[in-house]
């Protein structure tokens, strides 16, 4: 098998993965001169595109010498961790990228330790070289030590470290080589990478991720173990519970470039994309059917935080969406659990889903998608799953990493132990401060937004879950009240002006509200009930002084992550295909001081 490589790309969120991945397919000639080519090339989803970050891992193949190299493109955010850990049985080795400037952060810990357990070969590559702060010395210590801090073998402690520019497309092993092309880090990964062992016998192959298709349905991509898998033999398919069935492949593809190629047969160590089984899923055996035998199991990450999915019943509804009943939503959701394994869907009620995923940005992303699809729906504010260990309520604990300036390093001190963190590490980087906490996963739902105010949008901030510890205690909840309005129709400016005073509004002049529609945020601690379409009062008497410039100050526009770390316990975020609006669960104010009035008497 020495003509096959499987490597799998490894890094923190925006160290450079896909750039350098974009690099290796222009200088492998996968495109003809003469081709346009966007940057990013895996990164094809239109919401990769826009945020800039790799959501789902994603494999292409490139022969370089007559060695066929799978690479692994996989995502750097803690939110999609879990994609990570699987890919990685995929692979034999993995190029560990470090920014040349940041060094090892916690994603970067988190992906390095799944690869040193499961005994992979590290390549580490010293990103972003070009950089004016880069300390490549520096880093390449921070980066042993980090290996033996995570009790790698001595082989593994003796890895080759390559510098780089992903953006440039050039690798060196040394500094003071010429600044040439890609090729060292290939030639490096021919030497150091081991070739897949060709096992013989009956064939074993695993599914590590999957893929969906609306005309195939359910793709299963996984990596044949040993002997040679057979579109013609009989197989069986063995699930995570032990149970059997035969397995009636239809289609089977490699990877070739960017594209997938049919076959009948691939060989031991090859990676391949299964089409026909429908109940295809992670961790599944397809094995010899006169030699049934499992594989070990794939782990698959626990959800951390849930959110309530409920239809949107709010006065505009159906007015801007075009899938907007509870069957649509319910088909929607559980479509999304067949390629998304770190979700999970609970039906609550008729109308309402519990749905359970990684973190904020994970649910996000989901809402987005279906939002641009064309669905409307409403949604609750994010909560942390509590675990009963041994009779004690336990909560996830993350690792929070703040690179902040150091003027601003004592208020988000104080604003993370307000949430319950504990500082663990603190470390001076020129003018900048590196603070590491452990905090509640609770603590981190709007702390971004927060953060960024305090350092005046300077702050970087990532965390990756932890461990689980003894429930804390209440957190301070957000300090201001909201400005609701009391009837529907449009925002009028006379109105708004006259309420400025009130708080900031969350909406424009001519903006369509409804009774019950928060609309802004009030300066005091208490909600408050607002008439937004008031209008000026015309009588026959004219005065010029009484006709003064209305100066409206810009509404706050929010993000959708910043709408669900926003909103409280009573409130909704209401997603649509054209607009994101803030909203009360009950609409009427009577109802909400009913509510309130239960809820003191319990």
């Amino acid at each position: 098998m020495s003509g096959l490589r499987n490597i799998a790309i490894i890094a923190h969120v925006d160290h450079g993965k896909t750039t350098l991945v974009d690099q290796i397919i222009k200088q492998a000639k996968l495109f003809r001169e003469n081709e346009v080519v966007a940057t990013c090339i895996l990164d094809s989803n239109d919401l990769e595109r826009e945020r800039g970050i790799t959501i789902l891992s994603k494999n292409i193949s490139i022969t370089y010498n007559g060695t066929k190299i799978n690479i692994i493109d996989t995502p750097g955010h803690s939110d999609f961790g879990g994609q990570v850990e699987r890919v990685l049985k995929l692979a034999d080795g993995v190029l560990l990228l470090v920014d040349a400037a940041e060094g090892p952060m916690p994603q970067t810990r988190f992906v390095l330790d799944k690869a040193l357990r499961l005994g992979l070969r590290p390549i580490v590559v010293v990103n972003k070289i070009d950089k004016p702060d880069a300390r490549p010395a520096e880093i390449c210590n921070k980066v042993f030590d980090l290996f033996c801090e995570l009790n790698a073998s001595d082989e593994q402690l003796d890895f080759p470290v390559l510098y780089a520019s992903g953006r440039d497309g050039w690798a060196v092993t040394d500094l003071s080589q010429e600044r040439v092309s890609i090729t060292p880090l290939l030639d490096a990964i021919l030497k150091y990478v081991p070739a897949p062992e060709d096992l013989q016998g009956p064939v074993l192959a695993q599914v590590a991720t999957l893929d969906y298709s609306n005309f195939v349905g359910r793709i299963g991509i996984g990596r044949v173990y040993r002997g040679t898998l057979d579109l013609n033999r009989p197989l069986l398919i063995i699930k995570r519970d032990g149970t059997s069935s035969p397995a009636v492949i239809k289609q089977l593809f490699t990877f070739e470039g960017l594209e997938r190629k049919e076959t009948e047969q691939v060989r031991c160590g090859d990676l391949c994309a299964i089409v026909g089984i429908s109940d295809i899923d992670i961790s599944d055996t397809i094995c010899d059917a006169e030699h049934p035998e499992a594989m070990p199991p794939i782990a698959i990450d626990e959800p951390t935080i849930s959110m309530t999915f409920r239809i949107n019943d709010s006065p505009l509804f159906g007015k801007e969406g075009k899938y907007v009943s509870s069957r649509q939503l319910r088909e929607r959701l559980f479509k999304e659990t067949e390629k998304d394994v770190a979700l999970r869907v609970e039906e609550i009620s008729g109308d309402s889903f519990k749905v359970s995923g990684r973190g904020v940005l994970h649910l996000a992303i989901l809402i987005e998608n279906m939002r641009r699809e064309g669905y409307e729906l409403a949604v609750g504010k994010p909560q942390v799953i509590i675990k009963v260990i041994d009779g004690v309520k336990n909560e996830p604990v993350e690792r929070l990493s703040v690179d902040v300036p150091s003027e601003s390093a004592g208020k988000i001190i104080e604003m993370v132990g307000l949430r319950h963190g504990e500082l663990i590490q603190m470390e001076a980087r020129g003018t900048r401060q590196l603070l590491e906490f452990f905090i509640p996963t609770r603590g981190l739902i709007g702390l971004r937004s927060k953060a960024l105010t305090a350092s005046q949008g300077e702050a970087v901030i990532s965390h990756l879950f932890d461990h689980y510890e003894p429930y804390k205690g209440p957190l301070p909840s957000r300090q201001n009240g909201v400005m609701v309005s009391m009837a529907g129709g449009k925002a009028v400016p006379f109105a708004i002006d006259a309420l400025q005073l009130r708080g900031e509004f969350f909406i424009d002049p001519g903006t369509e509200a409804y009774e019950g529609m928060i609309v802004g945020e009030h300066c005091k601690d208490n909600d408050l009930v607002v008439n937004v379409q008031k209008e000026k009062q015309l009588t026959n008497l004219r005065a010029a002084a009484n006709d003064k410039n209305i100066k409206i100050v810009p509404a706050r526009k929010m993000s959708l992550e910043q709408a669900l770390e926003y909103i409280d316990d009573d409130e909704l975020v209401e997603v649509t295909p054209k607009n994101i609006r803030l909203r009360k669960i009950f609409l009427k104010e009577l109802e909400r001081r009913r509510n309130r009035f239960n809820q003191e008497e319990e």
